[in-house]
């Protein structure tokens, strides 16, 4: 293995670039958010915030976190719905028959938790879906916290009283941001598992090899 395959930017490439472009989203975020936050300020005649106490409001957190919260749920569904659900055609899908399946292992150490064995073992079989499933439930609560504190600083504004946690929780608005963004993404996962059945992408690891027929149930 030459030196610009062994390289530390070769090695993390994709990781890298995707966590770039998600700062250089959320930097924008930022930017934009502050500004429409204080337009809304401005109409009732509320002083601009700073960039820290813009960072530190409901506005942000919810609008943050709303879509981290519907990511984490896509991810972690479509990880545990994998499992057992199969699509004919789609190279998101385990092979319809367990005999055409292949288990790759490179030579290395094996993971501590596997060479620990007993409840390590099992919570490491399950630990992606469980990891998904923290982020997801941190994520949810932060957008609740978020999206109350946000519907409170505008009540102020209009001077009108300020609603509780549980009263907000079980009012519509929080799950109408919840709901538009849950339905967006399992769409989104439904379109790729479909879509791999007939399309196909060149050296994508997404993609079925390009002369494979439809017929052929994953990658």
């Amino acid at each position: 293995m030459n030196d610009s395959e062994n390289s530390f930017w070769r090695r993390n490439s994709l990781t890298l670039v995707l966590v770039a472009c998600m700062l250089a989203s959320l930097a924008g975020q930022i930017v934009m958010g502050r500004a429409v936050y204080n337009d809304q300020r401005a109409d009732f005649g509320a002083a601009p915030v700073g960039w820290l106490a813009y960072l530190e409001s409901g506005h942000f957190v919810s609008a943050t976190f709303e879509n981290w919260e519907s990511e984490f749920l896509q991810m972690g569904m479509y990880v545990l719905l994998a499992v057992s659900l199969r699509q004919k055609g789609s190279a998101e899908s385990r092979p319809l028959k367990k005999s055409e399946e292949e288990e790759r292992i490179e030579r290395g150490p094996k993971p501590w938790p596997i060479r620990a064995g007993g409840i390590w073992k099992t919570l490491y079989g399950h630990s992606l879906a469980i990891a998904f499933a923290l982020l997801f439930l941190l994520s949810f609560c932060l957008h609740l916290d978020g999206s109350w504190r946000s519907e409170n600083a505008e009540r102020l504004l209009k001077g009108e009283p300020a609603v509780s946690l549980m009263h907000y929780a079980k009012g519509t608005e929080f799950w109408f941001e919840s709901f538009q963004n849950w339905q967006s993404e399992f769409l989104a996962v439904a379109s790729l598992v479909l879509l791999t059945i007939w399309l196909r992408q060149k050296d994508s690891p997404q993609s079925k090899p390009l002369d494979a027929p439809h017929s052929q149930t994953g990658t």
